[in-house]
């Protein structure tokens, strides 16, 4: 074991949130100065971590303890953070990405004037804070305690909204994570230290467990893994992912590619690299010549090939790239079951690549909902020439999810693909079966990805064809899409309009019964005082009914103007993403809201430079009448997304840079991290992960398991 050097950087780069979280809570009447404490401790934190890098890629490692907490029956237990190989790896990447996070936060919530958005922000900086005690957690007692500690601190974020629907889903989140895999990894970590009478990380397992009884290490692994796994949404344990997407985009952001979800892989890192080791897991048997790993990587294959699955049907487009979250981070858990260098290098590699490719994605889908209102895929028809460098972006994540080369996600599949093969050849045939699970979710990736870019860059608003890709009740989109002049909804105004338009809607609709009315005679009558010929309105009179020679009643085709060679019009159900599902945020102002008056964006600059924010006026009667649209000359009064009335608006390459796609503030993040999923892909070893990797797994497997 290597010896480590105390040092208190890995104690700083936890507290620098937790004091940043106090600042941004002091600050809350200068939403300026609010948020520049967030930047600043952003880039602190990263250049904390950034400054231990050179020395763990040389094989050192730092640790900070707060000395023994715990006495037991083996050695007393310690509160420690050790800043090794495989902590670097995780710490390193989120607090790069909590920068860009930051940045593209700003963006959104000022873009749709969230409430609480200090709140937001401080929730936001502890729940980094607990990331980087996980990563920096010398052992299974304080991984617990910030595994637990991200739990609660993002519930305020997946319950931001305050609906019923966000609570119900901050419920659920608490219930799976924190009740549920809290208590799986707190029953393993007790089982394990009654084992081992030790519960430290150490590179490439606890000796003692090789010596235990092999049922009660089997069953330590799996309360482990599973626990852990909860959090990285293996199935059939995954149902609090999709849920958690009534969250605002950037909490996505986080739960998918920055901190949580991450934290459930990198927990079953943990145990699989310095728990039990990757040959004890290979070497616990189960019935039918399965090991605990071949069971592990098979649970990975059954969820990334069901997750797609599902994906494909889903026409929400967060909760579609929900689905592929649980689908991708199988991948992690399927390769950690893969005994030798290829499969962990793949398992391992794809942390970062997910990372960079989901939060591309996830900033896309953001983005879209900023400046469009537009949450489901078919609405999309046509989006990309409105936002041509946001879809660029997300097609180009999107290809990467698929493995297609040059890109991120194809490196460290390939590597997993290698080891299965590898795996097949020397140890069990079974890891054929994984790496054909392999291809067929890459295959699957494409199924349900290519139909958003097909949408958005080659279907046009008036020739949208609104099938879904598997066409019978698995799901999908079986309404038509045929766009209607208020941007694809019709009759919004019944709802939405003041009583006053409610009264234009009502003689609208009369004057659609006498159009549509039988064969009355117009010229018997004369009209009354609203301009209503009455003889024209059929009632249930037989008599006015139209018949044929016979007398039987048949219904007049002739007196309907409809061209039935066309889609028909399409039924507005009220399950829209504004309506019943939010995708982000359920404000009560901004487009699309009867109360929300038309306001200049330069009204809205000077609000901002008077230092009023949402945080401070959520509560303020005055504030839910007193709303802007930064957006509003992209939107009429009525438009819930889709393209708005004429069809999307064409912003040409020059004119998107210059700003007129959305804000820099959210499309710079997301090209920034777009770069990082394409240099991954093609400069692994130069960005220092895959060197970082290849020093972690050299230093955990047996030494006749060497690198190729």
């Amino acid at each position: 074991m290597i010896e480590a050097t105390p040092d208190i950087r890995p104690l700083l780069a936890v507290l620098v949130s937790f004091v940043a979280a106090f600042f941004i809570v002091a600050s809350h009447r200068s939403p300026n100065v609010r948020e520049g404490w967030t930047l600043v401790a952003s880039l602190a934190k990263f250049g904390i971590v950034a400054s231990m890098l050179p020395a763990v890629l040389d094989g050192a490692v730092f640790e900070w303890s707060l000395g023994a907490f715990l006495p037991g029956i083996g050695a007393p237990i310690e509160f420690v953070l050790r800043a090794d190989a495989l902590g670097m790896l995780f710490a390193f990447l989120a607090s790069g990405l909590w920068i860009v996070t930051s940045f593209y936060s700003i963006g959104y919530m000022r873009g749709l004037d969230e409430a609480n958005q200090t709140r937001y922000f401080a929730a936001f900086a502890v729940s980094l804070a607990a990331t980087m005690g996980i990563a920096f957690a010398g052992n299974l007692v304080t991984i617990f305690v910030f595994y637990e500690l991200l739990s609660i601190a993002t519930y305020p974020l997946v319950a931001h909204d305050e609906t019923a629907e966000a609570r119900s889903a901050g419920r659920k989140y608490l219930a799976y994570t924190m009740f549920g895999g809290g208590v799986l990894v707190l029953a393993g970590t007790a089982l394990v230290y009654l084992l081992a009478g030790s519960v430290d990380f150490t590179a490439g397992g606890i000796a003692e467990l090789a010596n235990a009884d092999p049922g009660l290490a089997m069953l330590a692994f799996f309360l482990l893994a599973i626990g852990f796994g909860v959090k990285a949404g293996i199935m059939p344990l995954h149902q609090w992912l999709p849920e958690a997407m009534v969250a605002p985009t950037p909490v996505s952001g986080l739960l998918h590619a920055v901190a949580v979800v991450k934290s459930g892989a990198f927990g079953v890192s943990r145990v699989v690299l310095d728990v039990f080791g990757p040959e004890l897991v290979f070497d616990l048997s189960l019935p039918f010549g399965f090991t605990a790993g071949l069971v592990l990587s098979t649970i990975g294959a059954i969820t990334l090939t069901a997750a797609s699955l599902i994906a494909l049907r889903k026409d929400h487009l967060k909760r579609r790239l929900a689905y592929s979250t649980i689908s991708q981070l199988s991948y992690i858990i399927l390769g950690l079951g893969l005994f030798g260098w290829y499969g962990l290098v793949g398992a391992l590699l794809h942390i970062p690549a997910h990372a960079f490719m989901k939060l591309t994605l996830f900033f896309c889908a953001g983005n879209i909902h900023v400046s469009t209102h537009t949450d489901y895929i078919s609405q999309m028809a046509g989006i990309g020439k409105r936002m041509p460098l946001t879809m660029g972006a997300f097609a180009v994540a999107s290809l990467g999810m698929a493995g297609m080369p040059l890109l991120a996600g194809f490196v460290s599949k390939y590597y997993m693909l290698i080891g299965g093969v590898q795996m097949g050849m020397t140890l069990t045939p079974v890891a054929y079966y994984l790496a054909g699970a392999l291809l067929l979710s890459g295959v699957l990736n494409v199924a349900y990805f290519w139909p958003v870019i097909y949408t958005a860059f080659f279907e046009a608003e008036d020739a949208h064809d609104a099938k879904p890709l598997v066409d019978f009740p698995l799901g999908g989109e079986s309404r038509s899409i045929v766009a209607a002049t208020d941007g694809g909804r019709a009759n919004d105004d019944d709802t939405d309009d003041s009583d006053d338009d409610g009264e234009e809607e009502s003689a609208d609709t009369v004057d659609d019964i006498v159009a549509d009315a039988g064969d009355g005679d117009a010229g018997d009558s004369a009209p009354d005082a609203d301009g209503v010929d009455e003889s024209e309105v059929p009632d249930a009179d037989l008599d006015d009914l139209p018949t044929d020679e016979e007398g039987v009643v048949r219904p007049d085709f002739a007196a309907s103007e409809r061209d039935f060679s066309e889609p028909a019009e399409r039924v507005d159900t009220g399950d829209y993403a504004v309506d019943q599902r939010p995708s982000d945020a359920d404000v009560p102002f901004g487009p699309g809201r009867a109360d929300a008056p038309d306001e200049s964006a330069a009204d809205a600059a000077e609000g901002h430079d008077d230092g009023e924010s949402a945080a401070v006026d959520a509560h303020d009667e005055e504030f839910a009448t007193d709303t802007h649209d930064e957006h509003g000359d992209d939107h009429d009064d009525h438009h819930h997304g889709g393209p708005p009335a004429g069809g999307w608006e064409h912003v040409a390459g020059v004119d998107a840079l210059r700003g007129r796609e959305s804000t820099w503030f959210t499309l710079g993040p997301i090209l920034t991290v777009m770069a990082l999923a394409v240099l991954l892909g093609v400069i692994p070893h130069q960005m220092g992960f895959l060197e970082l990797i290849e020093l972690i797994v050299d230093t955990r497997l047996p030494e006749e398991v060497v690198r190729p």
